[in-house]
């Protein structure tokens, strides 16, 4: 009954359209004035990064998402006087052995493929490991990047899947609309222009698979947990020269970007096997009707409230 907790604040659907309107309109101006450049977006960042510094480029890259999930908290806070615990979880209150857990296994498989990886294409990669530099990467990515994850999750898989539920009653069409949109959100990102939008198989697979994992467990957590590992671990191990996050990471990939194998095995391949892992851990069940059921009224979901208060 995760989007039932939108019940739980001061319901006016109008309330859900205005976070995500205005962040999909930027989104959109943005798209339009990335493609309308004359310099690549490639070349934009080489510059700006010759002349700030990667340090600082990711800190003006993340500062305004990290600012998002303040704004996205606090207006669920202040205007839906809804608790962050009901935006976040089923549950009675955050379980952050989830999510922790979900970033401690996220971790672990992302430095094995990428060891895997280097190990069997070591032509590929150069040690870009330099700890002067290091340091200040890991203290800004430790501080930044899960705030810049859990503002897309709250606003994707928190503020507009409970909003897009209560209003159409149903659980697939904010799984579907949400994935969409957050893959599409990934348009403007250097790695389309260099790869094309074959890409945003990866990217809207990826939306899939996080809105799967909160329709299922009931909550935010495990997604909380497995996007913060996957962008975290990332910027601290590979970097490259067309890829949205260039730092001064261990690793530099030098080869020739391609559309491959790699961005479609994640997305066919390896969620699947981690959506079957959580489900034997968790006991998830009834697949079916969490991810294409009905969703409750309001007054059906009090009056089940309510009677579980009874009982307990």
């Amino acid at each position: 009954m995760y989007i039932e907790q939108g019940y739980k604040g001061d319901l006016g659907l109008w309330k859900y359209f205005v976070i995500p309107t205005s962040f999909i309109a930027f989104m959109v101006a943005n798209y339009i004035a990335t493609v309308n450049s004359p310099v690549s977006v490639e070349d934009t960042m080489q510059q700006v990064i010759a002349q700030f510094g990667s340090n600082l480029v990711l800190i003006i890259l993340l500062f305004p998402l990290a600012v998002g999930l303040f704004v996205v908290l606090g207006w669920t806070y202040i205007v839906h006087k809804q608790s962050i615990t009901s935006l976040t979880t089923s549950r009675k209150k955050i379980d952050w052995r989830r999510i922790f857990f979900s970033f401690g296994l996220w971790t672990v498989i992302t430095v094995l493929l990428v060891g895997i990886d280097i190990y069997f294409s070591p032509d590929s990669y150069v040690l870009n490991f330099d700890l002067v530099k290091f340091i200040p990467l890991a203290i800004i990515g430790i501080v930044l990047i899960p705030m810049q994850t859990s503002f897309e999750e709250y606003l994707f898989r928190g503020h507009m899947m409970q909003g897009l539920g209560i209003l159409v009653k149903n659980k697939w069409v904010p799984l579907i609309v949400t994935s969409v949109l957050f893959g599409s959100m990934h348009i403007a990102n250097p790695e389309v222009e260099k790869l094309g939008f074959g890409i945003l198989i990866y990217y809207i697979g990826t939306g899939f698979f996080l809105g799967i994992l909160t329709l299922m467990d009931e909550g935010l957590e495990l997604a909380l947990g497995f996007h913060a590992a996957n962008n975290l671990i990332t910027a601290l191990l590979v970097t490259a020269d067309w890829t949205a996050f260039q730092t001064n990471s261990i690793y530099k990939d030098i080869s020739e970007p391609s559309l491959g194998w790699d961005a479609v095995i994640p997305v066919f391949v390896v969620f699947p096997l981690l959506l079957w892992f959580f489900s034997k851990k968790y006991g998830w069940k009834n697949w079916k009707d969490r991810l294409f059921g009905k969703v409750m009224t309001k007054e059906e979901f009090v009056a089940l409230s309510d009677g579980k208060s009874n009982l307990a």
